[in-house]
Order: C-alpha cells, then sequence, then structure tokens
C-alpha cells in the first residue's frame, strides 16, 4: 500500500540523560522491582541441560514471545542487542525434555491434580496419545492409529459438527494457511485463532474506519512523536522490549500518556536491563496517567472531540486538521452533530474523568503535529469493542495523525505469531488476503487452490463451544474440536461451563507441544493428543508477522528433537489426505518452501514471503505507513469519521466494575505466583483506598467478589486503581465473567462486568441463608433497570 520504505534501527544516544533517571541508588534497591539479573541467573540453570541449544534459539530464531519481532538478539527499531524476560521464561518450551513415561501414563485423577504450570514443568509431549470413554491413562498410538482415529470420525460427519482452533503460541504463517486451506478443503468454515479473543476488535474497527486491518505505522514512529498514547494497554508488561523504545522516545522529547483504571507502576517507571543507564538507575516513562473507568473510553474520546469543536468554534483550526479532514475523510458534519448532542455531565460520570482532566488531555493533542496510538486488551476487551476503537481512529483522523512519519494507529500483538492468522485465512470470516463475504475473493481463492469454498457463515470460538451442548439433531451441534494449543479452560469466561462444553465432544483433538488441565478433560468417545513442533524445530523454518507488519524468517536450528513431534503444517497435510484421499492432488504445501510460494499468490501483501529462507530474512508487508498521505484502501480512498455512541455500562449504585490483568505471566502461563512491579498475588484484588475504607476491609483480609455468574475469593490488596473499580488477576476472575457476551462486530467475549465486593466471613455466615441469592437478585435488578 505505502510507497516509503521501512528504514531500519536507529542508534540511541550515547550520552545519559539524568532527568529521566528514576532513582540515584544503583539498580533500585529497596524499590518494587523486577530482577532481572537474578531471574536470567534462574532461566539460565532450567535451561543448563540444553544450554548450546538455548543460546542458540535466542541468536538464530525469532522471539516466539510476543510481537515487537525481535530476530535473534536484533530488531528493525533499535540498533543493538534486545532481550527480555518474558521471552527468557517462554524459552524453557523450545529446551525441555519429553515427559517421562511413567508421568504421562499417570492416572488421570494424579495428572489433573496439577496445574498448568506444573503440567508445563513436565516436560514435551513425546508421541501421540489417545484416551477413549472410560480409560483412566492415556495409551500410546502410532501416528497412523491416531490420524485414521480422527480422520474416520471427520467422514462421517457433517462439516458443520467440527471445528478447528489455533492459538498464537509460536505458530508460524505457514502452519495457519495450511491450516485455512485444509479446513475449507474438509467443507468446514469453523476455523478460528487466538485473535478472536484480543484484537479482533481492532481489526474489524480499523477495516470499517481506515480500510486496514493492521497497525498502520511502526515502532520507529514511537521515537520522536509528539505525543505517544498507550490507551488500555501495558506494554511494559506484556511487550518487555518497548520499553526499550519508549526510553528512546523520551530522549526524543515525546510525552508518554497512559490511560487505563488502574496507575499501573510498570508504566510509571522501570528497569531496562539491555541500556546500562536504566538498568542502573531507572527510567521514567509516563508523563501523565488517565485514570478512567472501565468502559469510560467512548466518554473520554466523545469528550476529547467536544472541546476539540469548542475550540473550533472559538478559533477555527485550533483544533481539527481542516485540509487533512477535508481531503480524506467522510462524515466530519454527523460526527459534530452527535458530539454536540452530548452533555459534559453524562460524559464525566460515564468516563471518571473531570471536565478539565479531559480538556487537558484535548489540548495537548490539539497542539500536537504527531501522534501514535498504541491500544490493547483494555479497549478491545468489552461487548463494545469496535467502537472504543473506531473513537481512537476518530481522533487521529480529526487530527490527521495517519499516513505519515511519527503517526498511527497501532494494535500492539501480544503473540509472535496472531497477526498473520486472520490474514492466513485461520478466521471464520477471512480468506488468505481477503474476506468470506467477498465474492471476488472468493472467486480468487477457489481459483488458486481448485475446490469450492463453504459458503456457509463459520462460528466464532465461543459459539463453538456453546454449539457442543446443542440438541443431538442440530446440525451446528460440535462432534469434533480440533486445537492447535490453547486452553479454554483458563481464556474463555464461565471456567465451568467451558469444562462442561470441552467434555460434550464426541472426539477432542490436541495438537500441542505441553499438556494442560484442558487435554486431561474428558470427551464422550476420544481424547487424542498429537505431539507438535516448536518453530525452531520446523523443517524449512518458518515465518511470522510481528505488530508493524514485518515478516521475519525464523531457520530451523539444530539441536535435540522430541520423539515423534512433527510440523504443525505437515500434521494438517497428512490428516486432510487420509479424510479426502481423492483431493490429495489439490492439497500441494508439501513443504515450508512450497507453502511460502503459495502464500505469496493466496495473499498479495505477502508477496515476497516466497523469497525469505535465511536467518534475518524480513521484509514489510505494506511499506511503512498504510494509508500514506491520508489515502485510505476504502472504496473511496477516504477514512470514516462515526458518531460513536456511549455504551451502558450498567454498574448500579454500591457495587464495582470489574476488570481483568496480566500480571508474571504470557498468555495464561503463569511464571511467578507474585506480579513483580505491585507485589500482587495472584488471587489479590486491587481495590482504591477509599472504597476499602468504605467496606471497613483491611489490607489483605480475606473477601468475596461474586456476582450471578460466579465468585471468586481474594484478598483485599489497596492500590491506585479508579474508585468505583477492582482489578482482578486472568485467568483466576473470569469465573465472575458471563459467557455468551458477545462484541457484536468482532465477536469478541466481554471480559467486564458489575460485582459485588464482600468480606468472606459476612459471606460465609450468610451463606445457608437467602442473604446471598437476594443481593444477586438486587444486583441483577438494578442492572435491568
Amino acid at each position: 500500500m505505502g510507497k516509503t520504505k521501512h528504514t531500519g534501527p536507529i542508534k540511541l544516544p550515547a550520552k545519559p540523560d539524568p532527568k529521566l533517571w528514576v532513582s540515584k541508588i544503583p539498580f533500585g534497591l529497596g524499590k518494587v522491582k523486577p530482577k532481572h539479573i537474578r531471574e536470567t541467573a534462574k532461566i539460565a540453570w532450567q535451561n543448563r541441560d540444553n544450554l548450546p541449544y538455548a543460546v542458540r534459539i535466542l541468536t538464530q530464531g525469532v522471539c516466539d514471545g510476543c510481537a515487537l519481532g525481535v530476530s535473534g538478539l536484533y530488531d528493525q527499531t533499535l540498533a543493538g542487542p534486545h532481550i527480555c524476560t518474558t521471552r527468557l521464561n517462554v524459552l524453557r518450551l523450545n529446551t525441555m525434555p519429553a515427559i517421562r513415561e511413567e508421568l504421562l501414563h499417570a492416572d488421570i485423577d494424579e495428572l489433573s491434580r496439577l496445574s498448568s504450570t506444573e503440567l508445563r514443568q513436565l516436560g514435551r509431549i513425546p508421541y501421540p496419545l489417545i484416551r477413549r470413554k472410560g480409560e483412566r491413562r492415556f495409551s500410546r498410538a502410532t501416528w497412523d492409529e491416531a490420524l485414521e482415529t480422527i480422520a474416520s470420525k471427520m467422514r462421517g460427519l457433517n462439516p458443520k459438527q467440527m471445528a478447528f482452533y489455533l492459538t498464537a503460541r509460536g505458530i508460524t504463517n505457514e502452519s495457519y494457511y495450511v491450516a485455512a486451506k485444509v479446513a475449507r478443503l474438509l467443507g468446514t468454515n469453523n476455523i478460528d485463532n487466538a485473535s478472536r479473543i484480543c484484537h479482533s476488535p481492532s481489526k474489524t474497527a480499523l477495516k470499517r474506519s481506515v480500510g486496514v486491518g493492521a497497525s498502520t505505522c511502526n515502532y520507529k514512529d514511537w521515537i520522536g512523536t509528539d505525543v505517544l498514547v498507550f490507551w488500555g494497554s501495558v506494554a511494559a508488561n506484556n511487550q518487555p522490549v518497548s520499553t526499550k523504545y519508549m526510553y528512546a522516545a523520551k530522549r526524543k522529547g515525546t510525552k508518554i500518556i497512559v490511560i487505563n483504571p488502574y496507575y499501573e507502576p510498570s508504566m510509571e517507571q522501570y528497569w531496562i536491563p539491555s541500556i546500562a543507564e536504566s538498568a542502573l538507575f531507572g527510567t521514567k516513562l509516563a508523563d501523565d496517567v488517565y485514570q478512567v473507568n472501565i468502559g469510560g473510553d467512548i466518554a473520554f474520546m466523545n469528550g476529547i472531540m467536544k472541546v476539540w469543536f469548542e475550540m473550533e468554534a472559538r478559533e477555527p483550526g485550533s483544533a481539527v486538521d481542516h485540509a487533512f479532514v477535508a481531503a480524506h475523510t467522510n462524515g466530519i458534519e454527523e460526527l459534530r452533530a452527535h458530539v454536540a448532542q452530548q452533555d459534559w455531565t453524562t460524559l464525566t460520570q460515564s468516563s471518571g474523568l473531570t471536565r478539565e482532566r479531559i480538556s487537558e488531555l484535548a489540548a495537548i493533542l490539539a497542539r500536537a503535529a504527531s501522534a501514535v496510538f498504541v491500544w490493547s486488551m483494555g479497549l478491545t476487551q468489552h461487548r463494545f469493542g469496535t467502537d472504543n476503537i473506531s473513537q481512537v481512529a476518530n481522533l487521529a483522523l480529526l487530527r490527521g495523525f495517519l499516513g505519515r512519519e511519527h503517526c498511527g494507529l497501532m494494535p500492539i500483538r501480544g503473540h509472535s505469531g496472531v497477526q498473520g492468522s486472520g490474514e492466513m485465512g485461520a478466521d471464520p470470516f477471512s480468506l488468505p488476503g481477503g474476506e468470506i463475504s467477498s465474492a471476488a475473493d472468493r472467486k480468487r481463492i477457489e481459483q488458486l487452490w481448485g475446490f469450492e469454498l463453504p459458503s456457509w457463515q463459520g462460528d466464532i470460538v465461543g459459539v463453538t463451544l456453546e454449539n457442543t451442548l446443542l440438541p443431538e439433531e442440530q446440525e451446528r451441534k460440535l462432534r469434533l474440536f480440533y486445537t492447535s494449543g490453547g486452553n479454554f479452560l483458563e481464556t474463555m469466561p464461565d471456567p465451568e461451563f467451558v469444562r462442561t462444553a470441552l467434555e460434550s465432544v464426541d472426539v477432542r483433538v490436541h495438537q500441542d507441544i505441553i499438556l494442560n488441565t484442558s487435554t486431561l478433560l474428558d470427551a464422550r468417545e476420544a481424547v487424542v493428543v498429537l505431539p507438535a513442533m516448536t518453530r525452531y524445530e520446523q523443517p524449512g523454518g518458518g515465518t511470522s508477522t510481528s505488530t508493524e507488519r514485518m515478516v521475519y524468517f525464523s531457520p530451523e536450528i539444530a539441536g535435540p528433537r522430541i520423539g515423534e513431534a512433527r510440523a504443525e503444517w505437515d500434521i494438517y497435510v497428512d490428516l486432510a489426505r487420509r479424510v479426502k484421499p481423492e483431493a490429495a492432488a489439490l492439497l500441494g504445501c508439501g513443504s515450508a518452501e512450497a507453502i511460502r510460494a503459495e502464500i505469496a499468490q493466496a495473499a498479495p501483501s505477502y508477496d515476497g514471503i516466497q523469497h525469505l529462507r535465511e536467518r534475518g530474512d524480513v521484509f514489510q508487508s505494506g511499506g511503512a505507513w498504510l494509508c500514506e498521505d491520508g489515502v485510505c484502501p476504502t472504496p473511496d480512498g477516504r477514512g470514516r469519521l462515526l458518531p460513536i455512541e456511549l455504551p451502558e455500562l450498567r454498574k448500579p449504585e454500591g457495587h464495582f466494575a470489574v476488570t481483568t490483568r496480566r500480571g508474571k505471566q504470557f498468555n495464561s502461563m503463569i511464571y511467578s505466583d507474585v506480579d513483580p512491579f505491585n507485589e500482587a498475588e495472584r488471587y489479590d484484588v486491587l481495590i482504591h483506598k477509599e472504597d476499602a475504607k468504605g467496606l471497613a476491609l483491611n489490607e489483605g483480609e480475606a473477601i468475596v467478589v461474586y456476582n450471578g455468574f460466579g465468585s471468586m475469593h481474594g484478598r483485599v490488596k489497596q492500590a491506585d486503581v479508579k474508585q468505583g473499580n477492582i482489578e482482578v488477576h486472568w485467568p483466576e476472575g473470569n469465573s465472575l465473567i458471563p459467557k455468551g457476551v458477545y462484541e457484536p462486530f468482532a465477536g469478541i467475549p466481554e471480559y467486564n462486568t458489575a460485582v459485588i465486593v464482600e468480606k468472606a466471613e459476612t459471606y460465609h455466615a450468610h451463606k445457608d441463608t437467602r442473604y446471598v441469592e437476594k443481593r444477586i437478585l438486587e444486583l441483577e435488578t438494578e442492572m435491568e433497570g
């Protein structure tokens, strides 16, 4: 799309800047902070049995952690080596040995006593496993036996009764592409991926607002932009290498703004281990933090625009870039009229911010010549997630912060493989390089693949789980569920429902490198476990797409191999040939190189992937900036300014809005019971001190958080969280979240709700009376009112 090419990494300033130091005491001694040196030493010790291989993975492979896109120890943003503890923690997944047989074949009840962390530490899955109905332990299976069990079941099913799901754990574009092709060859559009529960609203909103489905800019654009806004994103925790980019931005004079209900310590200050100055004295990151109510972002943004239009009425051109808006957008008058109708009382109550605070940020952005907006699940994991992101796009379009240096819209990805999932077609709404709903895209892919695509709409993964409980006669009753990685017990709302759903499937397939708690659940007929290779083991290497659309080649790395593990794409190809041997000739995909050549044909923006074959090879899909010079890939080439209504937040008086946060973890893989930034334990409930005081709650006191959907036992952790809001860890707090509530445009589950907070002794003292049920009924009645 863009004509400008990325110019490559830049150097950091050599001279220190004491103005940015957190403390003059070296290494932040005495402060609550990560102990990077100690943690690195611990990880080295964990990998001591395979240390040379671990070093080769770090220095030759593309990071399988977040989607910043570090290849070896280097990236395209800053010169010099990069490493973070998230990548180091994930490293052990690639270097650990196979699970010992006596553990792998232990009684299922013994294994079920272990947590996912303990199961992960057992080691890698070495060979195919099968456990049929009534059996209490896994049996070793041959690949023929395992795949024929799956294939024979598939041959007897209506394709609507089977579904595929792919997580983002180190999965390559090649595997996503083959899974997408195989699913359609087998006649099903029920294929989904991890983006559904993290950034699906980002793609949907960006498509409707500016015509693209990915970040419009680069990490380099952070460095030197006037204002860098992190909206519902704790990048310092989830993408730690990004703190190095923040440091570089601060050195260039960039103002960093954080918008979040909780004043996250890691976004205020950070000790960056790969920068000597920062490792010693820390770096002040955020210039200001706007603590918004959970779900109050749309009101906040409507407030900003209201201030802008008021500024315009007094002095035209003082807030809106009229030249950009006139040349490159539609809908300005409708948006202006919509915002004018908003009253300040509603906006301040919904957002949780005063008119003065809203006006502060509005003025900062109005004065800025450039800005980059970065967001994550604080904006997306809502039933109005798409509207949240379109509001961010509104701000960028009104100010012309699009399609040029130091400007852009960036949904920052938390997994190294997830950006490519939908772009490869592993999505119920997508095809490689296009959309299911587009007749032209369907025809193009049918001509390339040589077979007709199923015409019915596939289901998102949440609905797929619900389909397991449909009556037997229903044509969408899910009977076979094939998952590549993932653990819905620990990622989806209402874990007890998820357990019931997964155990209601006839045949459940887990293609994975490790066991987790969901692998151990029963199935009506059989559970089949298929051992997969990591991205570093796959013959011919593999590619992944970063947040900034860099497509990186990660080579096969010499080292030990695990038993009978196979490349993920190879398993899909083998299965499809068994289910439809008559169509085997249409599959192709016989090697990683052949798959990349086909991807280049199927997804036009990936033309160039076929040339990636050596360590360090990379190209950027779409150029440096999407929508370059303001020209959007929409039918008329213009962005859309959209009037966005305020959502009904439905938090009754006296109750709390609750959302989930991440601690020391990668996705649902937890690496510490204590958050190194705030010392919160996994079942601590973050609550403002005044809210705790109002409930007569003391620090560390046992409490119960509950509503009509579930309950969570925890302890009081007083923290700088917005009053009227509480935060709990994910997935521990998922029991509070209702199932079946999805964002209407993108299908992401809702991860926020209203709850009661109560002393544990009060809750349990009344447990055998109607007290708790009455409190819940009051909550539901007030919510409906």
